[in-house]
C-alpha cells in the first residue's frame, strides 16, 4: 500500500493550505483515514482523523480552524487548514488502516509526509 500525500507549501499566518493524500496498492476496505504533523524537535501527534462513515476527531489545537474529509470511492483523504499559525509548521502525515485484498485484518501505514511552513 502506498499513500501519497501533496498539498504543503510555505503560507503566511492566517492563510489557507488544503493537504490530500491517496491511498493505492491492493485495496479492499480502509477504516479509519488520518493525519499527524511533526513540528522540528517536538513528538509526532494527532491532527484529525476520520472514519468511514464520516465521524471526525480533532486536536484542540486545531478544532474550528481545520476540516477533514475523504473520498471513499477515491480512497483518498483530505484536510483543509484554514486560519494557519505559525505554530502550525510542521511536517504532515498521513495514516491509515488498510485491508489489502486477501488478507484478514487491516494493516496500519503513513505516508511520507508534507512539509507546511507558516510565516509571521
Amino acid at each position: 500500500v502506498q499513500l501519497q500525500a501533496c498539498g504543503g507549501g510555505l503560507v503566511q499566518a492566517g492563510g489557507s493550505l488544503r493537504l490530500s493524500c491517496a491511498a493505492s496498492g491492493g485495496i479492499a476496505s480502509i477504516r479509519v483515514m488520518g493525519w499527524y504533523r511533526q513540528a522540528p524537535g517536538k513528538e509526532r501527534e494527532l491532527v484529525a482523523t476520520i472514519t468511514t462513515g464520516g465521524s471526525t476527531n480533532y486536536a484542540d489545537s486545531v478544532k474550528g480552524r481545520f476540516t477533514i474529509s475523504r473520498d471513499n470511492a477515491k480512497n483518498t483523504v483530505y484536510l483543509q487548514m484554514n486560519t494557519l499559525k505559525p505554530d502550525d509548521t510542521a511536517v504532515y502525515y498521513c495514516n491509515t488502516d488498510v485491508r489489502r485484498w486477501g488478507d484478514i485484518s487491516s494493516r496500519n501505514y503513513w505516508g511520507q509526509g508534507t512539509e507546511v511552513t507558516v510565516s509571521s
